[in-house]
């Protein structure tokens, strides 16, 4: 499989050759979907948290008499019935919602995913972005330019989830460059995940070789 290289301007100045085990995977929806619910899972911090009869305060003197008053017996008003009393079968903040989730399966979804973007036509590579210096006026630029390529015209003008970026290493001036608009998402691409990927409408792919060499490589991997 070969496909189109271009530059921030949009024009055409290559091609790169695209392994099929990763850009014409089989489809497994339910291999994706175990796996995106689980790196959900795993982001997920517990929150809500009541406390029980035995951790509210008060409640330790019985409030009258066993016998004799003509009211129902009762032992703590710290009781779940009473007003200010514990919550029975709350929800705990100590809760662990974390999935084990296999590298091989990771990186399987990671496969499907990008074919998906690939037969949809949201797949776009790109040689490189030559940003210096973190500016955001430089980003807003690459945006227009890839924009001009055929079938991602909604790079400049989609306000929400446009594109996520996968760069071949670390590079904080384009990052940072990137990081005053939300619409958009950097990342590096040893750290792609099918949720990130299935998020944004279109993937742009930075320095294809090294990128689909590492992507590959996490298949590959044992």
């Amino acid at each position: 499989m070969k496909a189109s290289v271009y530059n921030i301007k949009g024009s055409e100045v290559g091609s790169v050759e695209l392994p099929e085990a990763l850009f014409d995977a089989k489809r497994n929806d339910a291999l994706l979907r175990q796996i995106v619910l689980g790196i959900e899972a795993n982001k997920r911090t517990p929150v809500a948290h009541t406390k029980g009869r035995g951790d509210v305060r008060g409640g330790g003197k019985k409030p009258w008499k066993q016998k004799g008053t003509g009211r129902a017996r009762h032992g703590s008003i710290r009781s779940p019935i009473w007003r200010g009393g514990g919550t029975t079968h709350g929800p705990l903040k100590d809760k662990d919602y974390s999935q084990k989730l296999n590298k091989k399966m990771r990186a399987k979804a990671v496969a499907i995913a990008l074919t998906q973007k690939m037969k949809d036509g949201r797949l776009l590579f790109v040689d490189s972005l030559p940003m210096t210096a973190p500016k955001t006026k430089d980003a807003k630029a690459a945006l227009g330019g890839l924009a001009k390529v055929k079938g991602f015209a909604e790079l400049a003008t989609r306000r929400n989830n446009a594109a996520l970026f996968l760069l071949s290493g670390k590079s904080d001036a384009v990052m940072k460059s990137f990081s005053n608009m939300g619409n958009v998402m950097t990342e590096e691409t040893r750290n792609a995940n099918p949720v990130d990927i299935l998020k944004y409408r279109y993937l742009v792919v930075v320095n294809p070789e090294a990128s689909v060499k590492l992507l590959a490589s996490r298949l590959e991997s044992k």
